[in-house]
């Protein structure tokens, strides 16, 4: 960017601690001599902090009973057979633009710094060890595609208070802060205020107009985190109790629904007529679901991480699909969608994105002060891994 628009400088972009080279080695991502695979050259992660609804969302059930279904309508989208929220009509316009995967699910226990982990590192930390986010995996394995740049920014601000005091999986871990994501506070800029018409005044549409910013100016993954915490104000943390998780579903209709309803499709827009749509990977995807089945008894729903959504667009992936399938009253996973059967893990959202950047998400990678080799991915599942033709299958 110019420094005129006022985006973000150059000293901000390397504003990144300055620590040394911690050592560490890392396996062939690919094999000698192979051209890199990648399909997309930027990932925007929309990190949807409290774990939105499913069934409010993007996984209506409008044939289930009235005390499971919950309060909103479905409507179609531009793709046939796939239906959405009544509160996401702009998104449902671009569904053609997007693979939605609705049969996410991961085995850990069901809090937010356990799916906020997943789905940022592909591992959940234990015993003390806190492994590096996707993005400082990108800058240990790819470098920065500009030296003005760095290779992973995290916008507006990093997570905070979810509940319980570890990790949110955000950081560059054992990795070093050599490759640690820059954190970068909203600046204002003269697009910043023309952009609210499009994006929203809210800061999450102002953290969507600057990761479009940050990925034109050369950052190959920006972390864009809805929100920073699950407490004393509205997010999608739905458990309707009265107190510091008060948020209900009349806030889902007035407030969070339309904040990313316009915020991501004036991204996903804004991308394309910018000639970077066909470039970037977008994922939209939250660190678990809502329980399924009958409200609690404040009409909200608690945490639920049998099956939730995530939402792909739209480089490398295959635009226009749906992806996996709940039963009818959104209690488990059917099926995958993808060739062999197994049910997709929270981990395989991280595979894909490596996948689709070019990394080869099966090598491991080795701690070097430590002696410890890693897998990227967690590949420990009910069926023992993770087969790499549900990654392949993904793409068109």
């Amino acid at each position: 960017m110019r420094p005129g628009d006022r985006g973000v400088t150059r000293r901000e972009f390397l504003r990144t601690g300055g620590a040394a080279a911690t050592g560490l080695t890392i396996g062939s991502f690919r094999p000698v001599g192979a051209e890199p695979r990648s399909r997309a050259n930027h990932c925007i992660i929309l990190f949807l902090v409290g774990g939105p609804s499913q069934l409010e969302t993007f996984d209506p059930k409008p044939e289930a009973p009235a005390e499971v279904r919950g309060p909103f309508q479905p409507i179609r989208t531009r793709v046939p057979g796939i239906l959405v929220s009544e509160h996401l009509p702009h998104t449902a316009r671009l569904m053609d633009r997007i693979s939605l995967v609705r049969a996410v699910h991961h085995d850990a226990q069901p809090i937010h710094e356990t799916g906020q982990q997943l789905l940022q590192t592909g591992r959940l930390s234990h015993g003390g060890v806190e492994h590096p986010h996707v993005g400082p995996i990108l800058s240990h394995a790819l470098g920065q595609r500009d030296l003005a740049a760095p290779a992973s920014v995290v916008v507006p601000t990093p997570i905070g208070n979810t509940g319980v005091a570890i990790s949110h999986g955000q950081s560059a871990g054992w990795l070093g802060s050599k490759h640690s994501p820059v954190f970068l506070e909203l600046v204002e800029s003269q697009e910043s205020w023309r952009g609210e018409e499009r994006y929203g005044p809210s800061p999450f549409g102002r953290a969507c107009l600057q990761a479009r910013q940050l990925v034109e100016a050369g950052v190959r993954l920006v972390t864009v985190n809805m929100f920073d915490t699950v407490f004393n104000e509205i997010t999608w943390d739905c458990h309707a109790d009265g107190g510091s998780l008060a948020s209900t579903f009349d806030d889902y209709k007035t407030t969070l629904c339309p904040m990313f309803d316009q915020a991501y499709s004036a991204l996903l827009e804004d991308l394309s007529q910018r000639g970077l749509l066909g470039e970037t990977l977008v994922v939209a995807m939250g660190e678990f679901g809502r329980t399924p089945g009958a409200l609690n008894n404040m009409a909200g729903r608690d945490h639920y991480n049998k099956c939730f959504p995530a939402m792909f667009a739209v480089a490398g992936v295959k635009a226009g699909a749906i992806l996996g399938r709940t039963d009818a009253d959104g209690l488990k996973c059917l099926e995958t969608g993808w060739h062999r059967k197994e049910q997709p893990r929270i981990e395989n959202v991280v595979a894909t994105m490596y996948s689709a950047l070019g990394i080869d998400w099966t090598k491991e990678i080795r701690n070097t002060p430590s002696g410890r080799t890693y897998p990227l991915v967690d590949q420990l599942g009910p069926n023992g891994f993770i087969p790499t033709d549900e990654i392949a299958s993904i793409y068109g």
